[in-house]
């Protein structure tokens, strides 16, 4: 397993939060070049001989296209695309701007969106190209005060769905569906006045009594982006510590 992706391109956006920074990590460990994509200039702090970064706004299709060249300059191809860059809101419905929704539909879907397309082309050249998105467990059941978000999620499930069956056999799309992760996504909790009780509360919903690592959701989407997930696409893989099993 250790050099399972050896010779294998991957783009990953949002690479400079808490679990981008863990996929990238993970990918490289396990062979493949990167390309490394965040608004946030702290991304180039990840560049190195098999790891290109790339700062840009993930809705934006010049930056996806950006991000393909840059793959394809720097090492030679592109075989998978790691769509994970997204925004959290915990607002309820009547406290949802239009500003704020539209805001999480460009970042969470819009993006996803134009990285499919722009990649696609290359994708499809590699013979067995692989795109793994980033939904949750938002995407599939209502949770409250996450009105926006869960909308974005559900949508990527279902953008996750149509793609593996448009593009099916040349590329492969697939989607991780996590539950809590101790990443800065959870900063508004934490900013409550009852954060502790709170994230302890979060962390009994789920049947496994822990919020998750950001290394245990890489493990999937490096699975998902890897040649042993050879049968599946079209799937929403939960790694929710068993919330969606309840």
């Amino acid at each position: 397993m250790t050099a399972e992706l050896e010779g294998t391109v991957a783009i990953v956006t949002g690479a400079a939060g808490g679990l981008g920074r863990a996929v990238v990590a993970l990918l490289r460990e396990r062979g493949a070049a990167v390309v490394a994509e965040d608004l946030d200039p702290a991304v180039e702090a990840l560049a190195a001989d098999d790891v290109a970064t790339l700062v840009g706004d993930v809705a934006q299709a010049a930056t996806a296209r950006a991000a393909v060249a840059l793959a394809r300059e720097r090492f030679g191809a592109v075989n998978v695309l790691v769509n994970n860059a997204a925004r959290f809101l915990l607002k309820p419905t009547a406290e949802t701007t239009d500003e704020e929704w539209d805001g999480l539909m460009a970042a969470n879907v819009r993006g996803a969106f134009v990285h499919a397309r722009e990649a696609l082309p290359a994708l499809r050249e590699s013979g067995d190209g692989r795109i793994v998105n980033v939904a949750s467990i938002s995407g599939l059941v209502g949770l409250d005060a996450q009105t926006a978000y869960c909308a974005t999620k559900g949508a990527i499930v279902q953008l996750t769905r149509q793609l593996a069956i448009e593009h099916a056999p040349a590329v492969r799309v697939n989607a991780v569906a996590p539950g809590a992760i101790d990443t800065p996504f959870m900063d508004p909790v934490r900013a409550l006045p009852d954060a502790e009780a709170t994230m302890a509360a979060i962390a009994a919903s789920h049947p496994l009594g822990r919020i998750a690592a950001p290394e245990d959701v890489a493990e999937v989407i490096a699975f998902l982006a890897s040649p042993r997930s050879r049968i599946m696409t079209g799937a929403i893989v939960a790694a929710d510590g068993g919330f969606t099993a309840q």
